[in-house]
């Protein structure tokens, strides 16, 4: 792998440890160094850091805090 591609990869901590965790990742930045979008968009994937996933985990959030809240008021109305 190129010098400068590993030091991007070496600063980037997700990547890093996405590469370790899916080594296909090293033979496909030797072959081709300019993959590394490819690269930091599977990364993205692979945690679940793109925005669709940050919505959805708002929104279960949100889902959550309303369920915890009619469950609160309930339990408060039968006393």
């Amino acid at each position: 792998m190129r010098k400068e591609i590993l030091e991007y990869v070496e600063g980037q901590k997700d990547l890093k440890r996405f590469i370790r965790e899916q080594p296909l990742w090293y033979r496909k930045l030797s072959r081709n160094p300019y993959d590394i979008q490819s690269l930091e968009i599977a990364a993205l994937h692979h945690y679940k850091k793109t925005i669709p996933d940050q919505v959805e985990k708002f929104t279960n959030g949100v889902q959550m805090a309303s369920m915890m809240y009619s469950m609160f008021q309930a339990m408060k109305n039968q006393n």
